[in-house]
């Protein structure tokens, strides 16, 4: 009679379901693309909204600029120097700033609702309270780039060699030029990379903060940002990084009404795993004698099991 191992392997695998946290559900995709598509739109039109106040934005951009001379920022304009001394490099720039942003960003999130759905929920929390945190900033401090000041040694790369994405800015309504504080450019690179990173164990995972490093030469090479854009903006993605995370790890994932109602408890509650089942300790001694070999054992010394299911005293030879 050999249940003394069933026994012990149909505990262990109640023990195991009820101490594994329970896998986050991937979202569904039609909500996830509306839900995509509202925030693109809030952020289109949320940077319209700063358009009439040119004039703090050119303020704004003065007080940046001799910010970053006071904390001892390198100069923008050196490293559009260094881009200009090929065609090939500030048009291949112009490019990266002009394409890869928005398509680099969706090709993420598909990634990650796809492949790593365990990960998608997170990151895409983190974008959406980047950008909305951006919008905010942009109302608050309107800001020109540096390829609208004059006199600080930078022209617009864009508009000399191309490609270009904006327009006059007299006569641009599609996007808002003086909302460069913070750069979504640098801050949605490096949510990029730090989610590949996060999720993917590959050893060469760390080569996805090439992005970001790029993205900010670029923005900055190209005119369309300061230093300080960047760096705000990574300080909002680490930020995120640990207030999204610490609250997935606190609260983890909820049940349901239905579920919570089946568990006895409310929806807002945690789920909470039952307790341990006590195990006498004559009953644990006796099923491991059976599991290392019991019927052996038992016909050596003669012990049994009674019907009622209660073991016997296994003795020891005499």
């Amino acid at each position: 009679m050999n249940t003394g191992p069933g026994l012990r392997e149909r505990d262990n695998a109640a023990t195991r379901t009820t101490s594994q946290p329970r896998t986050r559900v991937r979202p569904r995709a039609w909500a996830e693309l509306l839900l995509i598509a509202g925030l693109f739109l809030a952020y289109k039109m949320g940077r319209l909204l700063v358009d009439g106040r040119v004039g703090e934005s050119y303020a704004n951009a003065k007080l940046v600029w001799h910010a970053e001379r006071a904390l001892w920022l390198p100069g923008e304009a050196d490293v559009q120097h260094l881009l200009l001394t090929s065609d090939v490099v500030i048009r291949a720039a112009n490019v990266y700033y002009a394409v890869v942003h928005f398509p680099a960003t969706i090709a993420f999130l598909l990634f990650m609702y796809i492949f790593r759905p365990e990960h998608y929920l997170r990151f895409r929390r983190i974008l959406a309270w980047l950008t909305a945190a951006g919008l905010v900033m942009h109302l608050g401090f309107p800001l020109a780039p540096p390829r609208m000041l004059a006199g600080i040694g930078m022209i617009d790369t864009a508009a000399k060699f191309g490609p270009s994405v904006y327009g006059p800015p007299q006569t641009d309504t599609l996007s808002n030029q003086y909302a460069a504080m913070p750069s979504l450019h640098v801050g949605w690179a490096l949510v990029i990379a730090l989610g590949l990173i996060t999720a993917t164990g590959s050893r060469w995972r760390w080569l996805w903060l090439a992005h970001p490093v790029i993205t900010m030469l670029v923005v900055v090479g190209t005119a369309n940002h300061y230093w300080l854009d960047g760096i705000i903006a990574s300080i909002l993605v680490g930020a995120l990084m640990l207030v999204v995370g610490r609250t997935r790890k606190q609260t983890g994932s909820r049940p349901g009404k239905r579920a919570a109602k089946r568990a006895g408890t409310s929806a807002g509650e945690p789920v909470r795993a039952p307790a341990p089942v006590a195990v006498p300790a004559q009953l644990r001694r006796n099923l491991d004698y059976l599991a290392a070999g019991e019927a052996a054992y038992l016909a050596t010394f003669g012990d049994t099991i009674t019907d009622a299911g209660h073991p016997q005293t296994v003795g020891k030879p005499t």
